[in-house]
């Protein structure tokens, strides 16, 4: 990360299909808060697995963030572009004898490890076995027992041993393809982000990212993480559940929705454009009123039903 002490924030949407209301209500609260704070806004688009991309949708997710009034700050920053950095971080991570080859099917891993929050816990197996590994091996980080303990801005304190939660875990697929947790801890440090204000599905991930925050000696940024968004059936609002993309046409109604599933007030009625809304809506964010999420000590997780 830069020697920049400015807020800065950013919105980092996969482009794997239109932008649903789950998605508007991450994006308004990252967006209110670093505005809030006088800080930039950064958007990222997370399209390192192209196989699951849809054709057009990060066109359509940028189209529709600048019909409901975003201004982001600088140029958009795509992950597919970056492949060069991701490489340079593994290369650090193996000659600080931090990775090993491992070759195992997901059915080895489900008959040998037993079931976590997230899924299987990989039991080391490869770790001490070398010769398993090849040219099409995954490539998984060393964990340890010591927990990783991070203070959330919105939830509190939360601490997780990687190696009885997780294990071990993928930085780079057999496919080449560098995974999620390594490609974020990277561009948040290279972008300087300073605060990431996402949705309580993240935090269970949130210490792997500090853990190799703490591996490639990158300063750590402050998170937050909003309550999920539920449908009917009481499941978080996704693209894979064929979620109804929000109406570029009607932003109002759609961000007043968002603003009631964070907590926070209702605009009085003088406010009645986009740009009346922003303005209000920034001076009067309030992070202290947004729901406490996820598996924090202090509470259950407390999430959203959309009207």
């Amino acid at each position: 990360m830069s020697n920049q002490t400015k807020y800065r924030g950013r919105f980092a949407p996969s482009p794997t299909g239109q932008l649903h209301f789950g998605s508007l209500v991450a994006a308004v609260g990252s967006y209110l808060d670093a505005r809030h704070y006088g800080g930039e806004w950064l958007v990222r688009m997370e399209d390192l697995d192209q196989q699951r991309e849809v054709p057009g949708s990060a066109d359509d997710i940028l189209r529709t963030l600048d019909a409901f009034g975003f201004a982001w700050d600088g140029v958009v920053v795509y992950q597919s572009q970056r492949r060069e950095a991701y490489r340079a971080a593994v290369d650090q991570l193996q000659h600080a004898d931090m990775l090993y080859p491992c070759n195992c099917s997901r059915r080895e891993i489900a008959l040998m490890g037993r079931m976590g929050e997230e899924g299987i816990i990989y039991p080391s197996y490869c770790r001490d076995m070398q010769d398993r590994g090849g040219a099409k091996s995954a490539r998984r980080l060393k964990v340890d027992a010591m927990p990783m303990v991070m203070d959330d801005l919105i939830c509190g304190r939360y601490s997780q041993n990687l190696q009885q939660a997780v294990g071990d875990f993928v930085i780079q697929r057999v496919d080449g393809i560098h995974a999620y947790q390594l490609a974020v801890v990277v561009d948040d440090a290279w972008q300087g982000v300073t605060h990431i204000v996402r949705g309580a599905d993240l935090l269970l991930s949130t210490p792997r990212q500090c853990y190799l925050q703490q591996q490639l000696r990158l300063v750590r940024p402050y998170y937050a993480h909003l309550p999920l968004v539920l449908d009917g059936d009481g499941k978080k609002l996704s693209k894979q559940s064929a979620a109804t993309p929000v109406e570029k046409e009607r932003p109002l109604p759609a961000l007043y929705e968002a603003l009631a599933a964070l907590g926070q007030r209702r605009p009085d009625e003088s406010v009645v454009s986009l740009d009346d809304f922003w303005g209000w809506a920034i001076a009067h964010w309030c992070r202290d009123l947004v729901a406490k999420s996820g598996r924090p000590t202090g509470g259950p997780p407390r999430l959203y039903r959309p009207i």
